[in-house]
C-alpha cells in the first residue's frame, strides 16, 4: 500500500479541548468583569441598541468621505459626492444604485441638481466643475475657470446660471448650458474688501442675492455685478455654511465657533443664534416650508430646530452611533439636505455613508 492510500491516524482531541477551555475561561472572566465593574442595565441597553435595526436606511455605495448630497427636484433620486472620486445617483426610497459618474480625477467635493432636474453639476479637487446627465452619465461640458479646488456651487433658481466658489479665493458665475464666464468676485480678507470666497455659496430663492462663506463673515453679493451688498457675522474665524430661508428674507450662517447665526437680510440684524452644537458647523438646510433648520458638523450630529425661535426639536445621532452595520463613531457630518416634501433628511459625512431618516 502506498503512502497515498494509507489511512491517516486521527489527531488527538486534547488541543481542541484545550482551546475550548481557554475560550470558556476568557468568556467567564469577561462576564465577571462586566458584573463587578459595569452597570448591567447600561450594558443590556447597549446590546439591545446594537442589535436593533436603525430607524433609517443607509446608503453604503461610497468607499470614502461623503462630501455632498442633493435630492432630485421630484424627490425620487438622491445624488451624492464623495472623496472616492465619484458622484453616485440612487433611489431615494430604498438606496438602490442607479448610476456612478466617474468624470473627475480627484475628490468630488460638492454637487447640485439643476432646478429642472435634467442635469447635475459637480465640483472637485481637480479644479473643474462638470455638468452631466443623471440618466446616463453623459458629460455636457467641463468648466475650467478656477485654479484650485471647488468647494461649493449653486444653480440660479431659473437654472440659467451657476455660481461656484473655490480655494483660489474667487466666486465665479457662468452660463449653466454653455460654461461661458459671466462675472467673478474676488475678495480679500480685509474688512473693506470683503472676504475671499472659499467655503460656501448659496443663491437666494428669489434670485436676487448670493451668499458667500469663507474667512470672516458671510457676504451678500449682487449676482449681476458681483458687488458686496452686506456682511453678516464677526470678522474673525470662518463661515463654513450659508443657507437662505425659502422666502429669501433670512440667511443662516454656520461658523467655526459652534454657532449658527440667523440674520434678517433687510435690516442686517442678527435675529438669534443657535448654540446647540459643540463643534464646527459644516452644513445647513432650511425645510421646504421654512419652519425648521437642520444643521450638522464636527460633533457628529444633525440637529433640527425651530427656524423662528431657535428652539431645539431633535438630534440625529446615526453617524455617531455604533450599531450593527455601522462600526465607526465620532464622525463629522459634512452635508444635509431636506427632501422636497420635507418628510425626510439625507445626511452624509466622514463615515462614508449617506443616511436617510425622518426628522421627529
Amino acid at each position: 500500500m502506498s503512502l497515498l492510500h494509507k489511512q491517516l491516524t486521527p489527531m488527538p482531541q486534547r488541543r481542541s479541548r484545550r482551546r475550548l477551555y481557554i475560550t470558556l475561561s476568557i468568556v467567564a472572566i469577561l462576564v465577571v468583569f462586566l458584573l463587578l465593574f459595569t452597570n448591567i442595565s447600561n450594558d443590556a441597553a447597549f446590546v439591545a441598541h446594537f442589535a436593533t435595526p436603525p430607524q433609517h436606511f443607509t446608503y453604503s455605495g461610497h468607499s470614502s468621505y461623503v462630501n455632498s448630497v442633493a435630492w432630485s427636484p421630484g424627490g425620487k433620486r438622491i445624488a451624492s459626492a464623495s472623496s472616492d472620486h465619484t458622484a453616485q445617483v440612487w433611489d431615494a426610497s430604498n438606496g438602490g444604485h442607479v448610476l456612478t459618474y466617474r468624470g473627475h480625477s480627484a475628490d468630488v467635493l460638492t454637487l447640485a441638481w439643476s432646478p429642472g432636474g435634467q442635469y447635475i453639476a459637480t465640483g472637485s479637487l481637480d479644479t473643474t466643475v462638470q455638468i452631466w446627465n443623471p440618466l446616463n452619465g453623459a458629460t455636457l461640458y467641463t468648466y475650467r475657470g478656477h485654479s484650485d479646488a471647488i468647494f461649493d456651487l449653486a444653480w440660479s433658481p431659473d437654472g440659467k446660471r451657476i455660481a461656484s466658489v473655490s480655494s483660489d479665493g474667487t466666486m465665479q458665475i457662468w452660463d449653466a448650458l454653455t460654461g461661458q464666464h459671466v462675472v467673478t468676485y474676488t475678495g480679500s480678507s480685509t474688512l473693506r474688501g470683503g472676504i475671499a470666497a472659499s467655503n460656501a455659496v448659496a443663491w437666494s430663492p428669489d434670485g436676487q442675492f448670493l451668499a458667500l462663506g469663507g474667512p470672516g463673515p458671510a457676504m451678500l453679493i449682487n449676482p449681476a455685478t458681483a458687488k458686496v451688498i452686506g456682511s453678516y457675522g464677526p470678522h474673525g474665524g470662518d463661515s463654513y455654511a450659508a443657507a437662505f430661508s425659502p422666502d429669501s428674507k433670512y440667511l443662516a450662517v454656520g461658523r467655526d465657533d459652534t454657532y449658527v447665526e440667523i440674520w434678517d437680510i433687510a435690516t442686517n440684524t442678527n435675529v438669534y443664534t443657535y448654540s446647540g452644537h459643540t463643534g464646527n458647523i459644516f452644513t445647513l438646510a432650511w425645510s421646504p416650508d421654512g419652519k425648521r433648520i437642520a444643521s450638522g458638523g464636527a460633533d457628529s450630529t444633525v440637529q433640527v430646530w425651530d427656524a423662528l425661535t431657535g428652539n431645539h426639536e431633535y438630534t440625529y445621532r446615526g453617524h455617531l452611533d455604533f450599531y450593527w452595520g455601522h462600526f465607526t463613531s465620532d464622525q463629522e457630518v459634512d452635508t444635509v439636505a431636506w427632501s422636497p416634501d420635507g418628510k425626510h433628511i439625507a445626511s452624509g459625512g466622514t463615515d462614508d455613508t449617506v443616511q436617510v431618516w425622518q426628522p421627529q
